[in-house]
């Protein structure tokens, strides 16, 4: 029970406890109020816990939040302002992200423990802050109020600091390195002109002058200047001369300092909040990253202590770190003409900035007290805890000990792989090898769709009933207990409401279509009414109780013959779909490509064979996927794991191989240009014919042998849920150029990779599977971009957590249609079969279950669902003429 386990998990514990020492069972009703009274003494004793060693003091401070100031024009109380995390991307911004880091330490500066309490019981305790009203938190008992402010003030204190790393990233990407390469471009632009029209009188001068070299090398100097002076006169060139010194620096010919020379412009935006950024901010450093964090420091006391104005363009040089400035930042830093032992201000800054924000990026600087910007080497499992936890981790995921013998093998099977390849190359094979060694495949030609599939496939879908969206959600439900059970209040007590059932869907669908609650309120049916859905979305809505819910759905759908006939469950695939957010946010990111002039998000998600959707995730912009991929993968919380992984191009990297591959997963990314696939071999003295021009990589298996040990903490770390894989692979890869220990990585991944270009080279069903998961995707992101259909399809949403509860949503919603879909064809298909209409198991294999014409989606929502007397709804006649 100190654990946050809901009433259900902890029946169900108890009930096994009991049957485990053959413990006489009470009855049902004893036992849940056991469970309950042994609840809710674990909550009180949570509350004293918190409470107690909160000093009087600090406990007014606690307490004040939840009035509202007097004296200001402030209309709601501090812990609402506190609660809000929406900033602009500017120096102003920034500063009252920082304000808000500050008055939370303040209010937080009890010196409460709650490293003791679970994070699981800390947040859900926490919730009732982050979403209650203040006028309902001050209903509590003083106790327990002051137990929900500590964890608020605690949880808020961590995404306080995510905040303000987050606008920090988005200031140096968005506002500051972007524009300034965007400027740098234009100023190229304007220059292009005078550079191409003067640099046109040097090359005529120099044409001329190679021109006389060829034909006579003794030729005399005053020849060749007459004959270069009737095309281009001496006046004419010491003016190009001088214009092409003056638009193109020395040591800069390709203009690349322009780009640093707009960015240090720039010193206006960071001057107001960088030494408040060092001094609320506690930041840690690695020894790489120790410099740069020293030096920052550093040049926030200069600033802070420095007036602005023209006659502060200069810093004294023996405050400066002179090892960090290098490249072209050098010309910009030391200046010529620059007074006597000092550098420019605005330059040194960037110069420092733009380590900073690669040092953060890397983890090489972090902070500790965030939960997204952390140090993942300090979450590592180690020492004891890794001794603890090295055998049954091991075990899970089925590595060895000792690297040695499985190297071994799999170099076995690579060598065999190369050899079969390369034997079949001659043959009618899709394998092919050009003159310059490049291993080549060909293309997929387009299954038709036989007769068969076309008439089965209108026979189905026109037996399929209409039915309204929210209806369809309510029917699923009514299918599955479990699914409404999953929906628990943020306390973990059992719910007090009526139909709470109706008001979950209603407040799922309107997330889902993206229309609001307005829609979908009936004033007249108390669970349909504002206030109960408010209740609902603020008590009920969450990530946990969502993936609960989905739990249900997946296995439901594991068990329907027809899901079966598509897939095992064995193979899924990630991808990402992209919103458009409007709103002003912190969490979206700019791609003109998917997003025009404004900002978007990613909606990574994963979804089997069997056409259920796994797990997702909400990345900001566009990210490279290959660094979140693993992270979804590991996200699933119920249903059959998965043991094949396809993804796009976007997602691939030989690291992301070699980790998905020590986590015990197969990795079968799809990959653009195959012949400039570059395939690796161990053996570097086999000869494998045509191939041997290809497989011109080495994989070093010594490498990999001498990382071993530490390559099991990082992948057992990751299994165990203590860091992410998002953090691993930061913390391997620094720009495109891993670790030693990434390296490693790297190179096991390799192995795998080899096989699988060789594979799609040379296997069509194998390019055919994965190019069917593909299509499997893409007809689930089609049908979530009707569903989300309210409000142009744009995510409103600013807050992070939002996003992700209503993407969450759509989901669940999703999950909810593909078993309605799949349910009702397998009824189709069976009347089908008793009709003896020829059924033929490699079309039904073909069927989708994103079928959508039968859906009412659009319109005003009825939640009414008629009494179908525990059966389904009557199948349409396939030969009835569609009314529509």
């Amino acid at each position: 029970m100190d654990h946050g386990d809901g009433p259900k998990a902890i029946f169900e514990g108890a009930v096994a406890w009991c049957r485990a020492r053959k413990v006489l069972l009470p009855g049902v009703t004893t036992l849940e109020k056991l469970v309950a009274a042994g609840r809710e003494s674990a909550e009180q004793r949570l509350w004293a816990q918190l409470a107690g060693q909160v000093p009087a003091s600090s406990a007014g401070v606690l307490l004040g939040l939840l009035e509202v100031p007097a004296g200001t024009k402030q209309r709601s109380s501090e812990l609402d302002r506190l609660r809000k995390g929406v900033f602009r991307a500017s120096s102003r911004g920034m500063l009252a992200a920082l304000e808000r880091v500050g008055d939370l330490a303040v209010a937080g500066s009890a010196g409460v423990d709650v490293s003791a309490v679970p994070p699981r019981r800390l947040l859900g305790l926490a919730q009732h802050g982050l979403s209650g009203k203040a006028t309902g938190l001050r209903r509590m008992t003083r106790e327990h109020r002051l137990a929900v402010l500590v964890a608020t003030v605690s949880v808020l204190g961590a995404r306080a600091a995510d905040d303000v790393l987050e606008l920090f990233d988005l200031l140096m990407t968005t506002e500051l390195l972007s524009k300034a390469e965007r400027e740098s471009k234009d100023e190229k632009l304007r220059r292009y002109p005078r550079v191409s029209r003067n640099a046109g009188r040097l090359a005529e001068a120099v044409r001329v002058l190679l021109e006389m070299v060829e034909i006579d090398q003794g030729i005399e100097l005053s020849i060749v200047w007459d004959l270069i002076e009737q095309k281009v006169t001496g006046t004419e060139l010491r003016s190009a001369v001088a214009a092409i010194e003056e638009l193109v620096p020395a040591g800069d010919a390709e203009l690349d300092g322009q780009r640093m020379e707009e960015l240090a412009g720039r010193f206006a935006t960071v001057r107001p909040f960088l030494p408040r950024l060092m001094r609320t901010i506690v930041f840690g450093a690695t020894p790489e990253g120790a410099p740069v964090l020293a030096a920052m420091k550093t040049l926030a006391e200069i600033i802070s202590a420095k007036p602005g104005g023209s006659g502060a363009r200069w810093l004294d040089a023996r405050r400066v770190d002179h090892d960090l400035i290098g490249g072209v930042w050098q010309r910009l830093v030391y200046p010529a003409g620059r007074p006597e032992e000092t550098v420019d201000r605005a330059a040194y800054t960037f110069c420092l900035l733009e380590q900073f924000h690669r040092h953060i990026k890397h983890r090489n600087i972090f902070v500790e007290s965030s939960s997204k910007w952390r140090d993942p080497r300090a979450h590592l499992l180690t020492g004891t805890s890794w001794e603890a936890a090295r055998e049954a981790g091991l075990n899970a995921l089925g590595l060895p000990v000792e690297a040695a013998g499985m190297l071994a093998d799999h170099a076995t099977v690579l060598d065999a792989a190369y050899r079969e390849v390369a034997s079949r190359l001659d043959a009618d094979t899709p394998a092919t090898v050009d003159d310059e060694g490049k291993l080549h495949a060909a293309a997929l030609v387009a299954v038709p769709d036989p007769p068969s599939l076309t008439d089965l496939r209108r026979r189905v879908e026109s037996m399929l009933p209409r039915i309204d969206l929210p209806e369809l959600v309510l029917e699923v439900m009514s299918w599955q207990p479990g699914f409404t059970e999953a929906f628990t209040h943020v306390s973990g007590n059992p719910a007090r409401v009526a139909d709470l059932g109706l008001s979950v869907a209603a407040v799922l669908c309107a997330h889902a279509m993206n229309v609001g609650f307005g829609p979908v309120t009936s004033p007249g049916v108390e669970a349909l009414t504002r206030d109960r859905l408010h209740h609902v979305d603020q008590s009920y809505i969450r990530f946990d109780t969502l993936a609960a819910a989905n739990t249900a759905l997946i296995e439901a759908q594991a068990r329907i013959p027809l899901a079966r006939a598509w897939g095992g469950g064995l193979v899924a695939s990630v991808d990402g779909l992209r919103f458009v957010v409007p709103v002003r946010t912190i969490h979206a990111r700019p791609n003109p490509k998917y997003f025009g002039r404004k900002r978007g998000i990613t909606w990574l998600n994963m979804i089997n064979d069997q056409a259920a959707g796994l797990a997702a995730q909400v990345l900001s912009g566009t990210p490279r996927d290959s660094l979140h991929a693993v992270d979804v993968v590991l996200r699933q919380q119920g249903g059959t794991v998965p043991e094949t992984i396809i993804t796009d191009t976007g997602s691939y990297s030989d690291i992301v191989f070699g980790l998905l591959h020590l986590l015990g997963g197969q990795y079968r990314p799809q990959l653009a240009n195959l012949p400039d696939q570059r395939l690796w071999r161990i053996n570097p003295a086999a000869d494998y014919g045509p191939l041997d021009k290809a497989a011109r990589g080495r994989i070093d298996l010594e490498r990999i042998t001498r990382h071993w040990e530490d390559m099991c903490r990082i992948a057992v770390s990751i299994h165990t849920g203590e860091v992410s894989a998002h953090e691993v692979t930061r913390m391997i890869s620094r720009d495109g150029q891993p670790t030693s220990l990434g390296h490693a990585v790297a190179h096991f991944g390799r192995i795998f990779k080899s096989l699988h270009v060789l594979r799609l080279a040379d296997d069509e069903p194998y390019r055919r599977e994965i190019k069917a998961q593909a299509h499997l995707t893409e007809g689930r992101h089609d049908l979530a971009r009707r569903i989300f259909h309210g409000r142009k399809g744009e995510m409103t949403r600013a807050y992070y957590e939002g996003m992700e509860d209503q993407l969450s949503a759509l989901g669940l919603v999703l999950n909810c249609v593909v078993l309605w879909n799949t349910v009702y064809l397998d009824r189709a298909l069976t009347e089908l079969r008793a009709q003896d209409y020829p059924v033929a198991e490699a079309d039904v294999a073909r069927l989708s279950p994103f079928l959508r014409g039968h859906i009412g989606i659009d319109g005003h929502y009825s939640f009414y669902l008629p009494d179908l007397g525990g059966a389904h709804r009557p199948l349409r006649d396939p030969d009835t003429p569609d009314d529509e």
